[in-house]
């Protein structure tokens, strides 16, 4: 999503919000408890769940590895939802042509760093870069290649960008901040 007038261009990034990271998130965090609670009940020799007898399960090896599976999955699951509810990821790219200053924020983890900003000036960008691996793990990114800070990431790498998107989203921000583009 981004709005855009003469002067100013403004990019919103998704964060971990997402659907997909909802859904992982419960499932993972279901399936987790599923496990625990099994090697519980294989542990107390009674039907903490009514679908499955603990009579077939045998508290050591079987609860025992059920229960640690259910615990590192309660772990994950933990952490997906906080990355869910601190929305890792999330921020805006601001070009503004008018004053010639570059806004980049994004928000991180807790910590001395949750906030991340970058902001320097507009001549200082030397070019927009398309970086494009194809394979099984296909990987599209936009940066902006910059005096002093390198190469910024514009884009998420999980964005699933066709190589047309990208390449027209290169094009206009190149128009817009008038500078060249490299790399495909």
């Amino acid at each position: 999503m981004s709005w855009r007038s003469e002067y100013i261009w403004v990019e919103f990034i998704a964060g971990s919000r997402k659907p997909g990271n909802f859904f992982w998130a419960f499932i993972l965090f279901l399936g987790s408890l599923g496990f625990l609670v099994v090697g519980i009940s294989s542990y107390l020799d009674r039907n903490l769940l009514s679908l499955f007898p603990s009579q077939q399960i045998i508290f050591f090896p079987q609860g025992i590895v059920m229960s640690f599976y259910g615990i590192a999955g309660l772990f994950i699951s933990s952490y997906l939802w906080c990355t869910i509810i601190w929305n890792v990821g999330s921020g805006y790219d601001r070009f503004d042509t008018k004053e010639g200053i570059v806004c980049i924020f994004r928000w991180g983890f807790p910590g001395k760093n949750r906030r991340i900003f970058l902001r320097f000036l507009m001549k200082d960008i030397q070019s927009i870069r398309i970086e494009v691996k194809e394979g099984i793990y296909a990987r599209r990114v936009l940066y902006i290649e910059s005096r002093g800070l390198g190469a910024i990431p514009l884009n998420r790498t999980d964005e699933n960008l066709t190589p047309r998107e990208i390449e027209q989203k290169a094009a206009e921000l190149a128009y817009f901040l008038r500078v060249p583009i490299e790399g495909f």
